[in-house]
């Protein structure tokens, strides 16, 4: 970016995979001058000043004598209107190339996502597929570095992508991972979705692996748990649930290192997470589940700009099967279908993804505590007719879920920082987690250490 006297003259693109982006402007140091001139209260203070400072005249300045002008240069005219991007857009363009800067510097071959059928492993696979639309374009317009990454991660010397579907379906893996709890309506809406944007799709059934440990567990206990709509207690409700979502987790790292083999390539995949910062605040996650991997593209992202996010998406790229997804009640899907009870994320947690955002960003943002949320939402809900025992209630059963579920951010996927509406500070640590593989420079400087001493060696043997 350029500015002179608080104007715009010259900006870059917001967000770009590439590696350096110059952007030039003629300015005009006459005006900057003039501009700083005019500031009279610097100069009163100056004059008041008592010690006084040497001047030394040099035969040079800055701004060309009218001997020397050039009058072809012409000045850069500030930009009006400035384009910014409106949050969606951001949400489209920052971590797509978060994510393709993690994955040229990681050496490995693309990524590995479960896929659940709502809305939020959705969203992390159209941001994959707005990563490879960035990625086509920089090709397009012959950016010789992002060319040789695409050959580097594809394993093909000659390869030059031609569609965004096309770079997704070599960079992107997809899984549903159902069981007997899962419905046709997320598996349908996983694989059209896939489809779409032209991701590699596995459909599986795991419930041979969950009745292998729930046997196991009948082995050593004696005993057979059961889910709450068969009779169970709480306790047997939750572990049935909880094998279903780490196995889930122990099923994507598997796939994500032998499908790339499969498929006859080289390069495991990295493990993408795709919890939303509501949950996480929560604590409204198993522990090693899904969210466990190795980036989460939208951890600092509310559920509510995720559905923004995807009403955009579904226009921008062009992709009808978004709606699929913004009409979705969310579910985990994790117990089995009763005419007397559905599962219903809002319902499990006590509170909407609403309200619960707006817990977060008064307990993030505003750094309150119990009372002075219950203060701030006593002015902010007080058109909703809620009762302060009401409010009250809401809050400390917050604030509760919060405390309990502390832990579960000490293990927490690293996820790319948009806002500061943030889980835990432990997620956005500015020390580097993930180092260039390939070390370009510093091997460099040891291959040509190496050669020097050989040489060295070579001519005192002679």
């Amino acid at each position: 970016m350029v500015l002179a006297n608080g104007s715009i003259l010259a900006m870059s693109e917001q967000f770009a995979i590439g590696e350096v982006d110059v952007v030039i402007a003629t300015v005009d140091l006459s005006a900057v001058r003039s501009f700083r001139a005019a500031n009279a209260s610097r100069s009163m203070q100056a004059a008041r000043l008592d010690v006084r400072y040497p001047r030394v005249r040099l035969a040079f300045s800055l701004s060309a004598e009218r001997s020397e002008f050039d009058y072809s240069a012409v000045p850069s005219m500030p930009i009006d209107p400035v384009r910014l991007h409106e949050p969606a857009e951001e949400i489209n363009l920052g971590p797509a190339c978060w994510l393709w800067d993690y994955l040229r510097r990681s050496n490995q071959g693309g990524f590995f996502l479960p896929l659940s059928g709502g809305i939020d492993s959705c969203a992390t696979a159209v941001i994959v597929h707005s990563m490879c639309r960035l990625v086509v374009s920089a090709c397009q317009r012959g950016d010789a570095q992002t060319v040789a990454d695409v050959r580097r991660i594809v394993g093909d010397d000659s390869y030059m992508p031609q569609s965004a579907q096309e770079l997704t379906g070599h960079l992107l893996c997809t899984s549903y991972m159902g069981t007997q709890n899962s419905t046709e309506e997320t598996q349908g809406r996983a694989r059209r979705l896939a489809s779409a944007i032209g991701s590699y799709h596995v459909d599986l059934r795991m419930d041979t692996v969950v009745g292998a440990i729930v046997a196991l567990f009948v082995l050593i206990a004696g005993k057979q748990p059961q889910y709450t709509v068969h009779g169970g207690s709480h306790a047997e409700n939750l572990g049935l649930q909880n094998i279903q979502a780490r196995l889930r987790m122990l099923l994507a790292y598997l796939l994500a290192a032998l499908l790339p083999w499969a498929r006859g390539k080289q390069r495991s995949l990295l493990v993408l997470g795709s919890a939303n910062v509501d949950e996480s605040l929560r604590g409204y996650f198993t522990k090693y589940d899904c969210s466990s991997a190795d980036l989460n593209p939208i951890g600092s992202i509310s559920k509510a700009d995720l559905r923004k996010y995807i009403t955009y998406a579904r226009v921008h790229m062009e992709l009808p099967v978004l709606d699929d997804f913004l009409a979705a009640v969310p579910s985990a899907e994790l117990v089995p279908y009763s005419v007397d009870y559905t599962q219903s994320d809002e319902e499990e947690m006590g509170m909407t993804y609403a309200e619960l955002s707006e817990y977060g960003r008064l307990r993030k943002i505003s750094r309150c505590g119990p009372y002075s949320m219950f203060v701030h939402l006593l002015h902010l809900w007080k058109e909703k007719g809620l009762t302060a025992e009401q409010i009250a209630a809401k809050v400390k059963r917050f604030f509760f879920y919060y405390s309990i579920n502390r832990h579960k951010m000490t293990t927490i996927t690293p996820a790319y920082h948009a806002d500061t509406y943030s889980p835990d500070d432990n997620r956005f640590d500015l020390r580097p987690f993930l180092y260039d593989s390939q070390w370009t420079w510093q091997f460099r400087c040891i291959d040509e250490a190496v050669a020097k001493i050989e040489d060295r060696n070579l001519k005192g043997i002679e």
